[in-house]
């Protein structure tokens, strides 16, 4: 579920960047200046957990844009979409590169006590000048550390998401990552590689030439290689983890230090406690 088409966080890597050509603007900076937002999203969702052919499962903020962006400050579609979750008990997940979370903890401390919220935090660099130029807009590796932290103080479940990895750039910062990550607080870690589908490709391309034209050639012959000769990698499966000699390298480092720093967690939800407060009123 997504609030937001279009996000100014920046991230010349975001694989939703392609979203933006449905309505006939650019992958590039239209999709970070133009931000569309659904106005009704709450009345929608609240209809469609109304529905009695809803069943009660997880559902995901975030999954194409970050919905605690900037404009998320105004506009709260975040806070009021998740105080529908709360109202009706149905568990959501949140991925968010965005400190803004911390606005919500009240809400989020709550819903933890029915485990009914998890949070990923995704944290693509602790170098400050690498991050700066990858996602512009984004919160900086130390207060997202100080979030995951502000977050854990409340019981609040988090784990990180390293996203997305980057052969040549920032791969060799997974063991930092994942260690800094655990010291705050995070239970669990997963990451995904990068993925430069159609206007992506040309974009990411442009900016590696401009920012880092020592190793640019490289690192797009890594991506490429992860991704089977292509600067995305279109086969199902592997579209998250890539394929060939680079991406196992990757895996085991990621691997090897999740285990070292990080204890197996509990991140399923419960469902046990979905309500429809129509049928509750019914009652009376």
């Amino acid at each position: 579920m997504n609030p937001y088409q279009g996000c100014e966080h920046g991230c010349v890597y975001c694989y939703a960047r392609t979203t933006h050509e449905y309505w006939g603007l650019n992958a590039g900076l239209d999709f970070e200046r133009k931000i569309f937002f659904k106005k009704n999203a709450t009345d929608l969702l609240r209809k469609e957990l109304n529905a009695k052919s809803w069943k009660p499962s997880a559902i995901m903020l975030s999954g194409n844009t970050d919905c605690y962006q900037p404009i998320e400050r105004k506009l709260q579609l975040t806070r009021s979409l998740l105080e529908v979750c709360y109202e009706f008990r149905n568990p959501v997940g949140i991925i968010t590169k965005n400190s803004l979370i911390e606005r919500d903890i009240d809400l989020l401390s709550e819903m933890t006590k029915n485990n009914l919220v998890k949070v990923v935090i995704s944290i693509t660099s602790l170098d400050e000048e690498l991050r700066s130029k990858l996602e512009p807009r984004t919160s900086t590796a130390k207060n997202k550390l100080q979030t995951i932290q502000r977050l854990r103080e409340k019981n609040i479940p988090v784990q990180i998401l390293i996203g997305p990895v980057i052969p040549g750039l920032n791969s060799h910062e997974i063991p930092v990552i994942i260690e800094a990550a655990a010291d705050a607080g995070a239970q669990w870690a997963g990451y995904t590689m990068v993925r430069l589908n159609g206007a992506i490709a040309p974009v990411f391309e442009n900016w590696l030439e401009q920012n880092f034209p020592d190793r640019a050639q490289k690192v797009l012959n890594q991506i490429k290689e992860v991704n089977g000769g292509l600067l995305s990698n279109t086969i199902s499966g592997r579209r998250m983890s890539g394929q060939g000699t680079v991406a196992k390298m990757i895996q085991r480092l990621f691997n090897v230090h999740r285990q070292k720093y990080m204890s197996d967690s509990d991140m399923s939800f419960n469902t046990s406690l979905f309500r429809r407060p129509s049928d509750q009123m019914e009652l009376f």
